[in-house]
């Protein structure tokens, strides 16, 4: 039992760990929200959606990096600790938000703009590669057996943070400027805040311990034994990046998509960035929730029951929704696919991290996320645009949801079956 004295160090770590968590999602918040005008600075081109599919395809690319980042940067965090490794994927992800905040438009340098914040994309692609993925394991690695749960959930909600800070400053900017102030230069101040939070997060992350389970336990020597240990757990693996696909589309859609898909359906701005800012605060809430519930009732029932209820509902929740466009019916069913997200991420976290081996554990996380992410989740707001371009379906984006959940339902019930076979290995408490 901790005392109250261990358990304030311990939030204290968390707190660090997952501050650059909060500048990933906020910075990459930011870019979704004002895909229109970046797309139209950026990316001039025939069209209504053109330059935003632009836009959010060049927000997609950051996915091709990842793989990369999970790889190099993984197996740096395995051979030298989680706290190095933070410290160098926050520096990696401060140079992509400034090289987006003060780069001049298409308009001023021609294509020396988009080129510049494409490679500054690709830069925090290749940060992001095992920036969560690390943060993870640092939480599983500081938790004890029957916190890991919810320790792990406050990875999610140090995102959700980051969410609400992007949409405040959404709904604040929309309030209080107009649509050519917005366009000419009105998108820029989120992200030169976000330049502004960078040394605070360096401050803070800084001070990091490294974990006393990464001390006490032997290190993988090098790249080639890291990539050797994780082709023979394979299964894990492929279980890992099947199970996480529903958890990327799901966070991708709720946290980055939903003021976009507001102004799709043609409501108030606004109102679309309030949603939004609602969704992040229920995220910010739900997770530690659903991590510590399945700290009590166990990790499957969580995994399998809530896909089961995406592929139930999210269609019909979003016919009613587009039947009649409001914020009220907006509101309600981002809240409810919001619940639905909390749940299978509170339980899928933990899980994870409990399968991979200790030597490849930040490794085998981070490849497991770059995959997911970069085949599935960051591409999913310019999939979605493209369903919906394509079929005329303003509900189509639920057909993408329930595809994915429906992965995520077969491969929890094979993963189930074959537990008992994986050779797995849990942290040591």
């Amino acid at each position: 039992m901790l005392t109250a004295a261990q358990r304030k160090e311990k939030m204290g770590a968390v707190i660090r760990a997952g501050s650059g968590n909060f500048l990933e999602l906020y910075d990459f918040l930011v870019y979704a929200y004002f895909a229109n005008y970046i797309g139209l600075a950026f990316f001039p081109a025939g069209g209504e959606l053109t330059p935003l599919l632009i836009a959010l395809g060049t927000y997609g690319v950051a996915s091709f990096a990842r793989p990369f980042g999970a790889v190099i940067l993984g197996s740096y965090m395995d051979r030298h600790g989680r706290r190095k490794g933070l410290i160098l994927t926050l520096t990696l992800m401060a140079i992509g938000t400034v090289s987006l905040a003060i780069t001049p438009t298409y308009a001023a340098i021609g294509l020396l703009g988009p080129i510049i914040i494409t490679l500054g994309r690709l830069i925090q692609g290749f940060s992001l590669g095992v920036e969560a993925g690390g943060v993870n394991v640092y939480l599983a690695e500081i938790a004890t057996p029957a916190t890991r749960g919810f320790y792990c959930a406050f990875q999610g909600s140090s995102q959700a943070l980051g969410v609400m800070a992007a949409t405040f400053l959404g709904v604040l900017l929309t309030l209080t400027l107009t649509m050519d102030e917005m366009a000419a230069w009105g998108w820029r101040i989120p992200l030169l805040v976000g330049c502004l939070i960078i040394p605070i997060l360096f401050w803070l992350r800084r001070s990091l311990q490294e974990t006393e389970e990464f001390e006490r336990s032997t290190h993988a020597r090098s790249t080639r034994e890291i990539l050797r240990i994780l082709l023979e757990h394979w299964q894990v693996v492929l279980i890992g990046i099947l199970l996480t696909i529903l958890n990327t589309t799901m966070f991708y859609f709720v946290n980055t998509y939903t003021a976009l898909y507001g102004s799709l359906l043609k409501l108030d701005p606004v109102g679309n960035f309030s949603v939004a800012l609602c969704v992040g605060t229920a995220s910010f809430v739900m997770l530690p929730a659903f991590g510590a519930l399945s700290d009590r009732i166990g990790r499957w029932p969580l995994l399998i029951g809530a896909p089961v209820l995406v592929l139930l509902t999210a269609y019909p929740a979003m016919s009613w929704l587009v039947a009649a466009p409001s914020f009220g019916r907006l509101l309600v069913v981002e809240f409810w696919l919001a619940i639905l997200y909390a749940m299978y991420a509170g339980s899928l976290v933990p899980f994870i991290v409990e399968l991979m081996p200790a030597k490849v554990r930040s490794s085998g996380y981070a490849i497991i996320l770059s995959f997911a992410n970069g085949l599935f989740g960051t591409f999913t707001p310019f999939i979605v645009t493209v369903l919906i371009s394509t079929t005329g379906d303003r509900a189509s984006p639920a057909l993408w949801l329930s595809a994915a959940a429906a992965v995520s339902i077969l491969t929890a019930i094979a993963a189930r079956r074959m537990a008992v076979r994986l050779p797995v290995e849990a942290p040591a408490e």
